[in-house]
């Protein structure tokens, strides 16, 4: 292929082929979801407005739109991702090869997040994979029931909690030899069909949780790679179990480390099929988790209107009495932890005074109180204060953020407390300022 063309000759492209086809946004994206077997509701109308108006180029969806539209895709040489798509493998057999492959350190070394790979995870799910083993396995397999299902909650359970306080970095390998070393022969057990379905689910869980906890141990490309891998295979397992709010959550992972990675385009898209998955659920929690998760994902694209409906969406879903079943992570999506979300999304547009009211509702009034949680909403709420002046504010709320962030192993609290400590140095001459950073200085 050759360089990539500009974004504008790409849209005259693209808006040519649907005007002569009586197209508009709406039209080429079900074409194009329906194409690519993503569906024709996981690319959103505004989503293809962009790549018509040449906001956005299509990068992995091009292809799909070349073939739609009848255009040639080696004449307009859209560049795409180098690194490797998900496969189409089992995917029992793929999540417990990235496991393995986690556990090794030199293997792992191969592994780096890409938007690309985020992208190409909308179309994996094999819905024959749970069938395929109900219909294929030995009889001298290992038998698996509840029991074993049920044993899995309980892991993900306290490895979850365990790392709500102290950070991802804490105990994340024992997630992964679980994984591979107790869980792998269920998966490849004898099992029933519905009894097949609660354990892809379970597993979805544990999928999930390991993918959180390599992102929220370090941000070096690797750990970020792995992350992402397990985010994939969670939605794989999750959709192939026939579970929508454990098939939009783990989409919602990797919305939020799209989001981290500056994705922009991409976080939109994945937040997008979260919100089309929660269309089906009846738990408001799962329903304010996704919207709100599109709102962050449309503020940080600069997106104001987007950002602004989304998160009245989930304002008035958060404020809806909860009916989830208590094993999703969106059922634990709590009224304080919307409070935060919501108040770092309106930082990101620029209402400072909104800001401030829900970090204080999420501190005070809804009182979060797992240590990591509270560390990255106390450091959040410093650095507001400090933007609106309120300096004796702020080093009182940073001084409160240290005291929780002792301890905890957390890409986010140490990014906080480096982003700290460089915004301390505005305070040469205030003996508090000082003492805050030599505080700091200990925990990096």
């Amino acid at each position: 292929m050759t360089g990539r063309p500009h974004a504008q000759a790409i849209a005259n492209l693209i808006r040519t082929a649907c005007e002569e086809r009586g197209w508009g946004p709406t039209d080429l994206a079900r074409a194009v979801g329906k194409e690519e077997g993503s569906g024709p509701g996981r690319i959103g109308r505004q989503y293809a407005r962009k790549w018509m108006t040449g906001e956005r180029t299509p990068d992995y969806w091009w292809p799909h739109v070349a073939r739609v539209l009848d255009l040639d895709p080696e004449a307009t040489a859209i560049r795409q991702s180098a690194a490797p798509a998900p496969t189409h493998a089992d995917t029992v057999a793929s999540v417990i090869e990235l496991g393995r492959n986690d556990l090794d350190v030199d293997r792992r070394n191969f592994l780096t997040a890409s938007s690309g790979y985020a992208l190409a995870a909308l179309g994996l799910p094999d819905p024959e994979s749970i069938t395929r083993r109900v219909t294929g396995t030995s009889a001298s397999t290992v038998r698996v029931g509840r029991g074993e299902v049920e044993a899995i909650k309980v892991m993900v359970k306290t490895l979850g909690d365990s790392a709500s306080e102290l950070g991802g970095g804490h105990a994340r390998h024992l997630a992964v030899r679980y994984l591979t070393e107790d869980v792998a022969p269920w998966l490849n057990g004898r099992y029933t069909e519905a009894t097949g379905r609660e354990l892809f689910a379970a597993t979805s869980q544990l999928t999930h949780l390991a993918g959180w906890m390599a992102q929220d141990e370090g941000d070096t490309p690797e750990l970020q790679g792995v992350a992402q891998g397990y985010y994939a295979h969670a939605y794989r397992l999750a959709d192939e179990a026939g579970d929508p709010e454990l098939a939009g959550t783990a989409l919602r992972g990797l919305a939020v480390q799209c989001i981290d990675l500056g994705y922009r385009a991409e976080a939109v898209q994945l937040s997008e099929a979260c919100v089309n998955y929660g269309r089906a659920l009846q738990n408001p929690r799962a329903v304010a988790y996704y919207n709100a998760t599109l709102a962050n994902a449309a503020a940080q694209d600069d997106d104001r209107t987007l950002a602004t409906q989304h998160l009245a969406l989930a304002e008035s879903a958060i404020g809806k009495p909860s009916t989830g079943s208590g094993d999703s992570w969106a059922a634990h999506y709590s009224p304080g932890r919307w409070a935060h979300e919501t108040g770092m999304i309106h930082t990101r547009l620029g209402d400072l005074t909104a800001a401030e009211e829900h970090l204080h509702l999420a501190l005070d009034i809804h009182g979060l109180d797992r240590r990591r949680t509270r560390a990255i909403v106390l450091a959040d709420l410093g650095g507001v204060r400090l933007r609106q002046g309120n300096v004796d504010g702020a080093m009182s709320t940073w001084s409160d953020f240290l005291d929780c962030a002792e301890g905890v192993r957390s890409v986010k609290v140490r990014s906080a407390i480096r982003d700290m400590r460089v915004r301390l140095r505005r305070f040469p001459d205030m003996a508090e300022a000082q003492e805050l950073r030599t505080r700091a200085a200990a925990l990096t």
